[in-house]
């Protein structure tokens, strides 16, 4: 059986199959009568070639009007059965359904989400394609595709469409369940080809079943390259829209440690940033805390913008040392998966920082060691540990959460390098100057032209004469993460800080000389009294001036003196901290010393911490190490690995794994939009509720590309014909013509 895909164009093209007969007679009206001497030669001539000219005549007309049907049936696409497919070698059909259960698909309103409209039109597809013929059929949803070890693992592969199909189909369907990746349809499409390869005879037909986001189709890059390859092989693509109007979305994109010392029984400030997705502004949004499981007072967000993201803080305090876990939450909202965060923060007992001393007396190293080791019922959770120069030649500084050098005159070259490994490594280093700091020394060997990491050249010691007419404050810090507690407040301590004396710089330096390096104090004189320099992935400060109350009345019961040195030391402290966020889908690795731990490890899913979610062998790693490395991580929350020490003993170590936040963007790019990005790409484009399959077509075979090849024979010998039907007089010798001259 014959059909079309375009009917309506049969009906209005095939009159035009006339035209040239009407051509061929309107040419007849316009013969005139002229009187010609051999006329009667060519009359004998017509009577005894008549026929001959008559049947090519009629040949080329037939064949004009066939070529003008032949365009009409082209452009209506034509289609015959299954049955006749075959006998043209073209009847088998696979159907691929790339679904989309990325966690946005879970975008709900009313009593429907997007996941529910998506597995609807699935099982429409099955009912709508029959059970007839040869007919195969692939689900792939996108979160199962390229999942790196665990390879691309289909719902259904190839299978054949027969009276148990739309069982097996609606058994997986009810199964299913909204993932929590941002996976998008690239993977997806990529897996096709690995998966299926060249199929011979049958036809494909793609139908991407998704929300269409904005974020994953706005620009979509190598997308639109997989989908004209899937084109040029032949394949009919179907998009089928799960989502009708953007809805507002609220998400929580960070949770992190702020600035401060983690340490066992010292508040530690936590930073939670929400996003709003939602084309208006929110207000008063209520952001419920936990820590450990149980709950915490709510913050509240004053005010969202559309599109803009709102950092607030809030105070943890733990008084045992360990990991401990910190989640947050919002209220119900389109999109659930995004409205919890998770993270893990390890609080030692006590930070250990390292305070060397150039002056045998440590007295500048003692005035900051009574504020780091304050005890009472206060706590700072540090464990200063005075030491001289030479502690730096034969000890390891990486236990050392930061590293301060006082009024230092020589250091070893050893010394050196081990502080600029540790530096390049993210550590954090401070300097003090004092009577005993040589500028010759710090400048070759500590500055050395801005390659070192000592921030600025030195000149020479200068005292800062008193000001009794204006009386401005000696010191004028900027806007920096260590003078942050004083920013806003008018009557601070700080304007009672004298500086008596202090290392000028050396005349030819400017700050602007080295981008890596930023003064953030000066005197009133404009003099840098500290100044900030980035080392690899460590942070150094100087001052130039004493810790101790030797050039300066700093230290001299002035309260601020013990809020910027903690400050400093958090400030010092944080590039080595690893906050990594680690998110659904990603592995999670450890590294075990063989020595230590058996190579078994017991993971906990985070929905159940009681029941082993699976138990991972470690292999040995290139450095000799164990790695143990669990590749199932697709709920987000706190994994916890259980380790089993050699000694006898279990050790826990527990993972905070999120969602990608970026997935709550519900922006959605409608049919005009996609064919816009899609430039080139031919597709069909279609509503979820009103999506149905044209079982006729879907079962027959497209005889376009066959049309296509005859009618391009039919033009040709068209050609052949009509030169042969035409007059072509011979050439004489000479170039002389019948009835003509030279």
């Amino acid at each position: 059986m014959l059909s079309f895909q375009f009917s309506t164009l049969v009906w209005l093209g095939l009159p035009l199959v006339g035209l040239p007969v009407w051509i061929h007679l309107i040419n007849m009206m316009r013969h005139r009568r002229v009187r010609w001497a051999a006329m009667e030669f060519l009359l004998a001539s017509q009577k005894k070639n008549r026929t001959w000219v008559l049947l090519k005549q009629l040949l080329l007309l037939l064949m004009r009007m066939a070529a003008i049907a032949g365009v009409v049936l082209l452009l209506a696409q034509p289609v015959v059965t299954r049955g006749w497919g075959r006998l043209l070698g073209g009847g088998a059909m696979h159907h691929i359904v790339l679904l989309d259960d990325s966690f946005s698909m879970s975008d709900r309103w009313g009593n429907t989400s997007a996941f529910d409209q998506a597995r609807q039109v699935v099982q429409r597809i099955g009912e709508d394609i029959g059970f007839e013929g040869e007919q195969t059929f692939t689900l792939l949803r996108f979160s199962q595709a390229d999942r790196g070890v665990r390879g691309t693992q289909p719902d259904l592969l190839q299978r054949r469409v027969d009276s148990e199909f739309l069982t097996d189909l609606g058994n997986k369907l009810a199964a299913m369940h909204v993932s929590q990746s941002d996976a998008g349809p690239l993977a997806a499409l990529r897996a096709i080809g690995q998966l299926l390869g060249k199929e011979g005879r049958a036809a494909q037909n793609v139908y991407l079943v998704s929300d269409f986001r904005a974020r994953q189709w706005d620009e979509p890059g190598d997308v639109t390259q997989h989908l004209a390859d899937l084109r040029r092989a032949g394949a009919r693509l179907d998009f089928i829209h799960c989502v009708e109007a953007m809805r507002p979305n609220l998400a929580i994109e960070q949770l992190a440690p702020g600035s401060g010392t983690r340490a066992a029984g010292v508040p530690l400030p936590m930073e939670v940033t929400v996003h709003n997705f939602g084309p208006g502004t929110v207000r008063e949004v209520p952001v419920l805390v936990e820590t450990d499981g149980q709950a915490q007072p709510a913050i509240k967000v004053t005010e969202i913008p559309p599109g803009r993201s709102v950092k607030e803080r809030f105070q943890v305090r733990f008084p045992t040392p360990g990991p401990h876990r910190i989640a947050v939450r919002l209220e119900a909202d389109a999109v659930a998966a995004d409205n919890t965060r998770y993270a893990v923060v390890d609080f030692p007992s006590a930070v250990p920082v390292l305070l060397i001393d150039g002056d045998p007396r440590a007295i500048d190293a003692k005035y900051v060691s009574a504020v780091f080791a304050v005890g009472g019922q206060v706590t700072t959770g540090l464990g200063p540990r005075i030491e001289s120069p030479r502690f730096l030649v034969s000890n390891p500084l990486e236990p050392f959460r930061a590293v301060y050098l006082f009024n230092v005159d020589h250091l070893e070259k050893s010394a050196i390098a081990a502080l600029e490994r540790y530096l390049a490594a993210g550590g954090g280093v401070a300097f003090f100057v004092g009577e005993r700091t040589r500028a010759d020394f710090v400048n070759q060997f500590l500055y050395r032209e801005g390659q070192g990491p000592f921030p600025v050249p030195l000149g020479y010691p200068a005292e800062l004469l008193p000001d009794y007419l204006q009386k401005a404050p000696d010191l004028e810090v900027t806007k920096h993460p260590i003078f942050e507690f004083f920013a806003g407040q008018r009557n601070t301590f700080l304007p009672m800080v004298i500086v008596s004396k202090y290392y000028g710089t050396a005349p030819a330096w400017k700050p602007e000389s080295d981008p890596a390096v930023e003064v953030i104090a000066r005197l009133r004189n404009g003099a840098p009294l500290a100044v900030e320099k980035r080392f690899g992935q460590g942070r150094i400060v100087a001052f130039l001036t004493t810790a101790a109350p030797v050039w300066n009345n700093w230290a001299r019961d002035n309260p601020s003196f013990p809020v910027v040195l903690l400050e400093l030391q958090a400030f010092l402290a944080s590039p080595q901290r690893s906050d990594a966020t680690r998110l659904v889908g990603s592995p999670l690795e450890l590294t075990l010393d063989s020595s230590q731990y058996e190579p078994q490890v017991h993971f906990d899913t985070p929905e159940d911490d009681s029941a082993p979610l699976a138990t991972v062998d470690a292999i040995a790693g290139p450095d000799g190490r164990l790695v143990a490395s669990l590749a199932d991580t697709d709920a987000s929350g706190f994994y916890q690995a259980r380790l089993a020490r050699k000694d006898g003993e279990e050790e826990t170590r527990c993972f905070a794994v999120n969602v990608e936040a970026a997935e709550g963007d519900l922006r959605t790019l409608r049919g005009e939009d996609l064919f816009a990005r899609l430039d080139g790409i031919q597709f069909e484009y279609h509503q979820a509720g009103s999506f149905q399959i044209n079982r006729q077509e879907q079962a027959g075979y497209h005889l376009a590309d066959m049309l296509g090849y005859l009618l391009l024979g039919l033009l040709l010998a068209e050609q052949l014909l009509a030169w042969s039907a035409s007059y072509h007089p011979p050439r004489l010798r000479g170039g002389l013509v019948p009835g003509g001259v030279r």
